[in-house]
């Protein structure tokens, strides 16, 4: 049945502000321009996507982000600050508990080099030039099994942050739709974009569901947005970057801090996720991959061993060439944005808080300037 707010456009509907990408980002973004009051649309490509929101690995973390960019390290500090607002907001709002938690995480590594190189690079990044400064320790094997009593004996030690934490990402997509709907803003499914062409001091935008107009668009498609951007005057140079990840069976809670790569969820069941590979657009399972992840996993918790796996799958990160988000704003055609980045759980408090008014209101402050893709083009010093 469709609901009140889904279904075909009508023909030449108009909307004050049109979201292109139904997944976090977009989702994040369309909910908090629904409580501007504007008259806003989600155009979605449908569940034949790729959707790296099936893939996510729910961390809401701040730890070692920023290296090459500090401003990254305050814009994530400040979505991290956010956060339980904001899933207390959404909980008011829908009854959705996405199961924030910010308990503080733990990057747990195997080998003193390892542990060395892990210091030396928290050391670096804090050094760097209007760096936002953020607790973190790193700590030995000792002071690691009073947090985290069933680490493997190969463990050696790992860092520790207090600031973060993780969520139910299910929750929170489930969570931002029923707020869209709250706040009246039309999802349309199966709405690919093929053209978007201005028109009228706005946008005419040709989908696959029929035509649709727009006082602004924002793209935020993911993978998509590099094809749709050159059309409003940006650039989105993202490529994607596979990654596996696995699921077992709900066991007993052993796991109350996240790591960076296994976290025990809110409904029991143990996440795995720490493989990097670049294979296109490629999203086939690669049993060795998925067997290599697991076998480091139970190295760092050896009680995984005896659990079964219920559901592995391999999804695609967003990435820009050098890591960091896409925030920009067309200037030969003013009321068209891009949005894009690799960190859409962390940074859905941002998009839906901070981002979303901006947009609404008219433009983006020069804080995002850094973020602009116009950095790619900037020659290097020989």
């Amino acid at each position: 049945m469709t609901q009140p707010n889904q279904g075909k456009a009508k023909q030449g509907e108009d909307f004050d502000i049109v979201v292109v990408g139904g997944g976090l980002v977009g989702t994040a973004l369309a909910w908090g321009l629904g409580q501007t009051g504007q008259k806003v649309a989600v155009l979605d490509e449908g569940d034949v996507a790729v959707r790296p929101s099936r893939g996510n690995f729910a961390l809401v973390w701040l730890q070692g982000k920023g290296l090459g960019m500090p401003e990254y390290a305050g814009w994530t500090k400040a979505a991290t600050d956010s956060w339980g607002g904001f899933a207390e907001t959404l909980r008011e709002q829908t009854g959705v508990d996405v199961a924030y938690r910010r308990l503080g995480g733990f990057m747990p590594v195997l080998s003193e080099a390892e542990l060395q190189d892990r210091a030396n690079a928290m050391m670096r990044l804090h050094n760097q030039p209007d760096m936002v400064r953020y607790p973190y320790e790193v700590m030995d094997r000792a002071a690691l099994l009073k947090e985290m009593p069933f680490i493997g004996p190969e463990v050696v030690g790992g860092t520790y942050c207090p600031l973060d934490g993780h969520c139910n990402s299910l929750r929170l997509l489930r969570a931002l739709h029923s707020g869209m709907e709250r706040n009246g803003v039309a999802y349309r499914p199966n709405h690919r974009v093929e053209r978007i062409d201005p028109k009228d001091d706005g946008f005419r935008l040709t989908t696959a569901g029929g035509e649709i107009r727009a006082g602004k668009v924002v793209l935020a498609a993911g993978h998509d947005s590099a094809r749709l951007a050159p059309m409003v005057g940006l650039e989105a140079p993202v490529r994607p970057q596979r990654g596996h990840v696995i699921v077992t069976e709900k066991t007993a809670p052993f796991l109350r801090h996240p790591t960076g790569y296994v976290r025990q969820t809110d409904e029991g069941g143990v996440m795995i996720g720490d493989s990097f590979e670049e294979a296109g657009f490629d999203t086939t399972l690669q049993p060795g991959v998925s067997s290599a992840i697991a076998a480091r996993a139970i190295r760092f918790f050896p009680l995984l061993a005896k659990l079964n796996v219920v559901r592995s799958w391999a999804a695609l990160r967003v990435l820009s060439p050098d890591g960091f988000p896409i925030y920009e704003q067309s200037t030969i055609m003013p009321g068209a944005f891009v949005v894009t980045c690799h960190s859409g759980v962390t940074l859905a408090s941002n998009h839906a808080l901070v981002l979303a008014p901006l947009i609404a209101a008219g433009g983006l402050t020069d804080a995002f300037t850094v973020f602009s893709a116009r950095r790619f083009h900037v020659p290097q010093a020989a």
